[in-house]
């Protein structure tokens, strides 16, 4: 019985990090563009996110922004980089609200909105469609 229950969590983990590879390509990491950094790790960027931590690599301060609540990039997102779905996050952080600990990324509405909000923020990550326009934002190469 042990090993069927192995073999049924290892099958439901493939299956949920399967999506993985393609929803990576529906959306970009963008930072300021004075923002030294190029690339991040994947749980760098999880972390930032999730605000386990609360500074670049580099070491500068990070200001998350996140996409609407309901918008499929988010959804792409939360599953690809944060490796859960966005109804999973919506209730870590409900947790970390009701226990008095952190509050979530500022969320907006659209691409544009993230692009404004990295732009003007010197600290700001955010992410964006895989065709929204990027002026005045870098892209990071998450590895």
């Amino acid at each position: 019985m042990r090993k069927f229950l192995s073999l049924i969590t290892c099958c439901a983990a493939l299956l949920a990090f399967a999506p993985n590879a393609h929803a990576q390509g529906d959306f970009k990491i963008v930072v300021n563009a004075g923002n030294p950094i190029s690339e991040m790790s994947a749980s760098d960027v999880a972390g930032l996110f999730m605000k386990k931590v609360g500074k670049f690599p580099g070491g500068g301060p990070a200001t998350p922004v996140d996409q609407a609540k309901n918008s499929a990039i988010r959804g792409a997102f939360a599953r690809a980089a944060l490796g859960r779905p966005a109804s999973a996050v919506d209730s870590y952080w409900q947790q970390q609200i009701f226990a008095g600990g952190e509050l979530p990324p500022a969320a907006k509405a659209s691409d544009d909105e993230v692009i404004a909000f990295v732009k003007a923020t010197p600290g700001g990550i955010g992410y964006v469609s895989a065709g929204a326009s990027l002026a005045g934002v870098k892209v990071v190469t998450v590895k």
